[in-house]
């Protein structure tokens, strides 16, 4: 009479190993396989229990092996063969949580020992959330360009466990203020809901992390972590582009995340539909919660930032000198911090007063920007642009797709892009209410042709020097 469960050992499961190592290389062997280990066998359910270190790893293999693992069982087992794992949760506990085993499974059972009795996991260690004190709410001064993000990142914050943001994807130029509004998300949970586990981690950090999990072979260890996140911040996402490797274990920690209600908040230089080199599983993931772009400051804002700043420093400075430097630092919040520290580093050296003189010294020499650079408009860059390809301007703001039109078209948004701080939105706007999506596509074309055609490249300089003049 045949035993109802196999247990301990079974040679079946031995040779379906042997089977697999036969058809896949010793490296992919080793990394997927060897860990999974024989649990038992349900003679009368035909219920193969499989244990595996992570859901990393369980997901990884159905994703890419189910096919392999599903002839050499049926092989061994019968047709009939049915397919659990107990995925480790708590090694140190020996805690794990049984899953069926199907193509696509994310279902969960109650937590479960080895041995079959209920067990809860132990609690987690403390964790040191890599948060910059100094960036929150308080000092993130509000303005046009950044009042939608603000909002969003404050009602994530009072209900971290809401969908509707779930992943909120914050993009914009270099200096706009991404790493200060995420940090303050983040600073803002952990005061209203000390008990969540929240992490920012720069993607780079991220990348370091990984290639150092895979060079030790702790991958598993790796995953296993991040899966316990509340709150997970990832800063400047647009560096894990051609990292492979590294995208396939954040798409794993992503969907574990985001289908356990934990809230994902990423920050790039651009939006997802310009980041190349990224998996499209993971553009349409970054797609599903809000897009909200940080704008370059307007001049109200920045002169808004400057008030607050020269307050909170101390400083005196004369109203004629705030808007100076609010009109011509025009590039991004870091530039005014660092044009203000400057000034302030000046004044206390010479024993000096912040006077117009000075600003415009400091200006120059920090950062460059003249008042004719700042004051030129879309609207100037649209009208030369027109007058020098001999094209009517209700052409470019028009749908036609004429060749000419669309170059001089392309090169207004790729000028305005180089020459004003308007956002894509706000230049895709201007021209016939284009999305930012075309404007992009546009610079990106300007940009291809100017490195590969010479003569274009001179008439590009040749206009160039006419806005400028």
């Amino acid at each position: 009479m045949n035993n109802q469960t196999t247990t301990a050992t079974d040679p079946r499961w031995e040779h379906c190993l042997r089977m697999i190592s036969s058809n896949i290389s010793r490296e992919q062997f080793d990394t997927w396989f060897a860990p999974v280990g024989f649990v038992s066998y349900d003679e009368d359910g035909q219920m193969l229990t499989l244990s595996v270190p992570s859901p990393f790893i369980r997901e990884y293999i159905e994703e890419h092996y189910l096919r392999l693992l599903r002839a050499v069982l049926q092989q061994q087992y019968g047709q009939g063969v049915r397919l659990r794992y107990e995925v480790k949760v708590d090694a140190i506990n020996n805690i794990s949580t049984r899953e069926d085993g199907t193509a696509r499974s994310t279902s969960t059972s109650s937590v479960v020992r080895r041995d079959g009795v209920n067990a809860s996991p132990r609690a987690l260690q403390h964790l040191d959330s890599q948060l910059k004190a100094d960036y929150t709410f308080e000092n993130f001064v509000e303005g046009d360009s950044n009042k939608l993000p603000r909002t969003v990142g404050l009602a994530i914050a009072q209900n971290p466990h809401q969908a509707t943001f779930n992943p909120l994807f914050v993009y914009g130029g270099s200096g706009v203020g991404k790493t200060h509004l995420v940090n303050a998300i983040g600073l803002r949970v952990k005061e209203l809901h000390p008990e969540l586990r929240v992490l920012y981690v720069s993607a780079h950090l991220f990348q370091v992390q990984y290639t150092d999990s895979v060079r030790h072979n702790t991958v598993n260890d790796f995953i296993a972590f991040y899966q316990t996140i509340d709150v997970l911040i990832i800063d400047d996402i647009q560096e894990l582009a051609t990292m492979q490797k590294t995208q396939l274990a954040f798409f794993h920690i992503f969907n574990h995340l985001h289908q356990n209600g934990k809230q994902l908040i990423l920050t790039s230089d651009r939006p997802p539909v310009a980041l190349e080199g990224m998996e499209e599983r993971l553009l349409t993931r970054f797609k599903w919660g809000l897009l909200a772009e940080l704008e370059h400051p307007t001049q109200t804002l920045r002169r808004d930032i400057l008030c607050y700043k020269i307050r909170k420093d101390g400083l005196r400075v004369a109203t004629p000198v705030i808007d100076y430097i609010a009109a011509n630092v025009d590039k991004s919040i870091r530039d005014l911090e660092g044009v203000l520290t400057s000034l302030m580093a000046y004044s206390v050296v010479n024993n000096c007063e912040i006077d117009m003189a000075l600003a415009e010294r400091v200006i120059t020499r920090t950062v460059g920007v003249s008042k004719q650079h700042a004051a030129l408009t879309i609207d100037e860059i649209l009208m030369h642009t027109c007058h020098f390809f001999c094209i009517d301007r209700d052409d470019v703001l028009s749908s036609t797709r004429r060749a000419p039109v669309v170059q001089a078209r392309q090169v207004v948004m790729y000028l305005a892009q180089q020459h004003t701080r308007l956002s894509t939105t706000k230049i895709g706007a201007f021209i016939g209410k284009r999305g930012h999506a075309t404007v992009i596509h546009s610079c990106q074309a300007v940009t291809q042709r100017l490195q590969n055609d010479e003569a274009f490249r001179q008439r590009i300089a040749e206009l160039e020097g006419l806005l400028t003049q």
